[in-house]
């Protein structure tokens, strides 16, 4: 009997190891992805979104459903309209939080805007599933009397405690930075922000967001971008039902060989048509406001080196999701799972920034400030993985 429960916590174990591995690898893709498009050359921010974004919500979807689930088109014809539309929904939702976070970074500035709303969406991603299930039990789903009556439980809210406080130690190296790098005369630049002209400001102006610095409005529009991005979660609880075909069609085929871990990739086609559906009409409105519509047969640059860029990170930002399944699988899809997504991506791109140099020219403290918040961020992806091992 003693053997047997060693086994159990052994593969429980072996499971929160993989599961913030396959985390690791999702969230290293999403604070990687935007590299590529530093290479395109002579695309408006629009245009260049747009194609990426075909491949990321559009094309590899499909494509990596096919690969990973046989007859996956069946388990959505056959899915309810209430399961089919909530997932749509919610992408809809969550393609609107990352639209607006270019608001919000505008309102507040690049550090403070991404603080408060990356913070925000890590926190209601993880606890509102929590505290629906809470009222709503269903079996396999943490709820947020299980999160704070249990060892497990607790460490992993420590580790979002502890990840929320890393992200404003890093939020307050960014408003060091960008008030350094202005009184230097360099500028930072928020590649979602609107291109719209400011006739009565000068450019530097502009670009620096002296002009446009409102609080109020600004930390609105964070908090509603932060509610709607953590949506991405919320559709895959919503189209939970289709990954649990796909889970079971594949236990049937593979006994004793746990669970499925591409069972999401088929609700992922339908969340991300909703994200689509978003970010297309926005993008063609800029299209038009700014006239770049002539981007795609601009023969006086690189078409085609444009579009291979943009798939390569159309690709990349959806192999954030196709690794987050994987962990998934391993953790479930409860509050882990979410943190560790957020804090990976929070720290891979802090990283980036430190390896393309974006922090030359800052002052000693904020250097420093910058690292013991990657290091805080760090601590919290181990008090998560430590909880989900103890389950």
């Amino acid at each position: 009997m003693k053997r047997f429960a060693y086994c159990i916590e052994n593969i429980q174990f072996m499971n929160a190891i993989l599961g913030v591995i396959f985390h690791f690898i999702g969230g290293f893709a999403s604070g990687s992805f935007y590299i590529p498009y530093k290479k395109v050359k002579g695309w408006a921010w629009e245009s260049y979104w747009l194609v990426g974004g075909l491949f990321s919500w559009l094309i590899v979807p499909p494509i990596a459903a096919w690969l990973t689930i046989p007859n996956f088109t069946e388990i959505i014809s056959n899915s309810d309209g209430a399961t089919l539309g909530f997932a749509f929904l919610f992408g809809l939702l969550w393609g609107i939080g990352g639209l607006t976070y270019g608001l919000g970074v505008r309102y507040l500035g690049v550090s403070l805007g991404s603080s408060i709303i990356l913070g925000l969406c890590m926190v209601f991603g993880a606890l509102i599933p929590a505290i629906y299930y809470q009222f709503n039990p269903a079996d396999g789903k943490d709820t947020m009397g299980m999160l704070i009556g249990t060892n497990w439980g607790l460490a992993v809210l420590f580790g979002l405690l502890v990840c929320i406080i890393g992200i404003i130690i890093c939020g307050r190296a960014g408003m060091r930075k960008e008030k350094e790098l202005t009184l230097t005369g360099h500028t930072a630049t928020d590649p979602h922000a609107l291109q719209e002209a400011h006739v009565n400001s000068s450019t530097e102006e502009h670009l620096s967001g002296k002009d446009e610095y409102k609080f109020g409005l600004g930390l609105l529009v964070a908090i509603v971008s932060g509610i709607l991005s953590a949506c991405f979660n919320f559709g895959i609880e919503a189209a939970k039902p289709m990954a649990n075909v796909a889970n079971e069609l594949w236990k049937a085929q593979n006994p004793g060989q746990g669970e499925f871990l591409y069972q999401n990739n088929v609700s992922y086609i339908i969340i991300l048509w909703g994200g689509l559906t978003t970010n297309l009409i926005w993008c063609l409105i800029l299209n038009a406001r700014n006239k770049t519509f002539s981007d795609y047969t601009n023969r006086k640059v690189p078409l085609l080196s444009n579009i291979i860029f943009c798939a390569l990170a159309g690709t990349t930002w959806f192999l954030q999701f196709f690794f987050y399944g994987m962990g998934e699988s391993k953790m479930g899809n409860g509050p882990s799972s979410w943190i560790l997504h957020m804090a990976f991506i929070i720290l891979v791109a802090n990283v980036w920034g430190l390896i393309l140099k974006e922090w030359k020219g800052v002052s000693k403290k904020t250097f420093l400030t910058l690292v013991f918040g990657i290091v805080i961020i760090l601590v919290s992806v181990l008090l998560v993985g430590y909880g989900n091992s103890l389950r």
